[in-house]
Protein backbone atom coordinates (compact mmCIF):
# COMPACT_ATOMS: atom_id res chain seq x y z
CA UNK A 1 0.00 0.00 0.00
CA UNK A 2 2.82 2.24 0.97
CA UNK A 3 4.56 2.10 -2.90
CA UNK A 4 1.18 2.54 -4.38
CA UNK A 5 1.14 6.03 -2.50
CA UNK A 6 4.88 6.55 -3.18
CA UNK A 7 4.73 5.61 -6.64
CA UNK A 8 1.86 7.89 -7.44
CA UNK A 9 2.74 10.76 -5.64
CA UNK A 10 6.50 10.31 -6.03
CA UNK A 11 9.34 12.34 -4.47
CA UNK A 12 8.26 15.85 -3.72
CA UNK A 13 12.54 16.61 -3.36
CA UNK A 14 12.85 15.42 -7.29
CA UNK A 15 11.77 17.87 -8.50
CA UNK A 16 13.52 20.89 -6.63
CA UNK A 17 17.05 18.52 -7.46
CA UNK A 18 16.40 19.22 -11.06
CA UNK A 19 14.70 15.66 -12.17
CA UNK A 20 15.15 11.82 -11.41
CA UNK A 21 18.29 9.35 -11.51
CA UNK A 22 18.97 9.20 -15.04
CA UNK A 23 21.76 11.55 -14.36
CA UNK A 24 23.88 9.15 -11.76
CA UNK A 25 23.02 6.77 -14.11
CA UNK A 26 25.35 8.25 -17.13
CA UNK A 27 27.50 9.43 -14.21
CA UNK A 28 29.23 5.57 -13.46
CA UNK A 29 31.37 4.93 -15.95
CA UNK A 30 31.25 1.66 -18.10
CA UNK A 31 34.97 1.98 -18.55
CA UNK A 32 36.31 -0.96 -15.43
CA UNK A 33 39.70 1.10 -15.19
CA UNK A 34 37.79 5.14 -14.59
CA UNK A 35 35.62 2.89 -11.82
CA UNK A 36 38.14 1.31 -10.07
CA UNK A 37 40.03 5.02 -10.08
CA UNK A 38 43.22 3.87 -12.55
CA UNK A 39 44.41 4.34 -15.64
CA UNK A 40 44.03 2.14 -18.77
CA UNK A 41 47.36 0.63 -18.07
CA UNK A 42 47.11 0.54 -14.36
CA UNK A 43 44.23 -1.43 -14.71
CA UNK A 44 45.57 -4.04 -17.29
CA UNK A 45 48.72 -4.42 -14.77
CA UNK A 46 46.43 -5.32 -11.97
CA UNK A 47 44.53 -7.58 -13.70
CA UNK A 48 47.87 -9.48 -14.73
CA UNK A 49 49.11 -9.28 -11.56
CA UNK A 50 46.00 -11.00 -10.36
CA UNK A 51 45.68 -13.77 -12.70
CA UNK A 52 49.13 -14.50 -11.90
CA UNK A 53 48.81 -14.61 -8.46
CA UNK A 54 45.53 -16.63 -8.71
CA UNK A 55 48.02 -19.19 -10.96
CA UNK A 56 50.34 -18.96 -8.22
CA UNK A 57 47.70 -20.30 -5.45
CA UNK A 58 46.10 -22.98 -7.77
CA UNK A 59 50.29 -24.22 -8.44
CA UNK A 60 50.26 -24.49 -4.82
CA UNK A 61 46.82 -26.49 -3.95
CA UNK A 62 47.68 -28.65 -6.24
CA UNK A 63 50.96 -29.60 -5.29
CA UNK A 64 49.77 -29.75 -1.30
CA UNK A 65 47.33 -32.04 -2.96
CA UNK A 66 49.65 -34.43 -4.51
CA UNK A 67 51.43 -34.29 -1.68
CA UNK A 68 48.15 -35.82 0.24
CA UNK A 69 47.76 -38.37 -2.13
CA UNK A 70 51.57 -39.20 -2.16
CA UNK A 71 51.20 -40.11 1.94
CA UNK A 72 47.75 -41.69 1.22
CA UNK A 73 49.34 -43.92 -1.52
CA UNK A 74 52.60 -44.59 1.31
CA UNK A 75 50.01 -45.54 4.06
CA UNK A 76 47.94 -47.46 1.83
CA UNK A 77 51.01 -49.72 0.75
CA UNK A 78 51.96 -50.12 4.49
CA UNK A 79 48.71 -51.46 5.37
CA UNK A 80 47.95 -53.50 2.10
CA UNK A 81 44.92 -51.22 1.38
CA UNK A 82 43.15 -50.81 -2.22
CA UNK A 83 44.55 -48.27 -3.86
CA UNK A 84 42.81 -44.94 -5.02
CA UNK A 85 42.35 -44.44 -8.72
CA UNK A 86 41.84 -40.55 -7.76
CA UNK A 87 45.32 -40.52 -5.66
CA UNK A 88 46.62 -42.40 -8.76
CA UNK A 89 45.10 -39.34 -11.53
CA UNK A 90 46.35 -36.64 -8.81
CA UNK A 91 49.88 -38.11 -8.76
CA UNK A 92 50.01 -38.83 -12.91
CA UNK A 93 48.97 -35.17 -13.47
CA UNK A 94 51.50 -33.81 -11.42
CA UNK A 95 54.25 -35.88 -11.86
CA UNK A 96 57.30 -37.19 -10.09
CA UNK A 97 58.34 -33.65 -8.48
CA UNK A 98 56.32 -34.84 -5.24
CA UNK A 99 57.67 -34.90 -1.88
CA UNK A 100 56.04 -35.89 0.87
CA UNK A 101 56.70 -33.49 4.34
CA UNK A 102 59.56 -34.74 6.38
CA UNK A 103 57.08 -34.82 9.25
CA UNK A 104 54.67 -36.97 7.84
CA UNK A 105 57.39 -39.09 7.15
CA UNK A 106 58.71 -39.34 10.19
CA UNK A 107 55.33 -39.98 11.75
CA UNK A 108 54.97 -42.91 9.12
CA UNK A 109 58.48 -44.24 9.98
CA UNK A 110 57.78 -44.07 13.78
CA UNK A 111 54.91 -46.00 13.38
CA UNK A 112 56.20 -48.80 10.96
CA UNK A 113 59.31 -49.13 13.40
CA UNK A 114 56.97 -49.40 16.45
CA UNK A 115 54.96 -52.24 14.41
CA UNK A 116 58.31 -54.10 13.08
CA UNK A 117 59.20 -54.40 17.09
CA UNK A 118 56.06 -55.84 17.71
CA UNK A 119 56.38 -58.71 15.22
CA UNK A 120 60.20 -58.96 15.90
CA UNK A 121 60.78 -62.22 18.35
CA UNK A 122 61.64 -59.83 20.76
CA UNK A 123 58.89 -58.01 20.85
CA UNK A 124 56.81 -61.13 21.36
CA UNK A 125 59.02 -61.92 24.69
CA UNK A 126 58.01 -58.64 25.71
CA UNK A 127 54.62 -59.05 25.26
CA UNK A 128 55.26 -62.34 27.16
CA UNK A 129 56.53 -61.26 30.27
CA UNK A 130 53.48 -59.06 30.69
CA UNK A 131 51.29 -61.85 30.60
CA UNK A 132 50.49 -64.35 34.06
CA UNK A 133 52.25 -67.66 33.54
CA UNK A 134 49.27 -69.10 35.67
CA UNK A 135 46.81 -67.84 33.79
CA UNK A 136 48.35 -68.96 30.38
CA UNK A 137 48.72 -72.37 31.92
CA UNK A 138 44.99 -72.80 32.96
CA UNK A 139 43.76 -71.79 29.54
CA UNK A 140 46.45 -74.29 27.98
CA UNK A 141 45.11 -77.13 29.94
CA UNK A 142 41.34 -75.90 29.88
CA UNK A 143 41.69 -76.16 25.81
CA UNK A 144 43.72 -79.60 25.86
CA UNK A 145 40.98 -81.12 28.27
CA UNK A 146 37.97 -79.43 25.99
CA UNK A 147 39.88 -80.97 23.16
CA UNK A 148 39.79 -84.77 24.68
CA UNK A 149 36.21 -84.41 25.94
CA UNK A 150 35.44 -83.61 22.22
CA UNK A 151 37.40 -86.41 20.21
CA UNK A 152 36.22 -88.92 23.17
CA UNK A 153 32.13 -88.24 22.13
CA UNK A 154 33.31 -88.20 18.35
CA UNK A 155 35.37 -91.32 18.18
CA UNK A 156 34.31 -94.58 19.73
CA UNK A 157 37.67 -95.93 20.15
CA UNK A 158 38.67 -93.59 23.00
Amino acid sequence: MAFMIKHMIGNPLSGVMGGGGDKEEEATPTDPAKAAGMTREEYEEYQKQVVEEKMERDADFLHKKAERATLRVCLRDKYRLPKSEQDDNMLEMVGDDVDVPEELLKMVDEDATEEESKESLMGQFQNMQNMDMDQLKEKASATVTELKTKAEEKCSVM
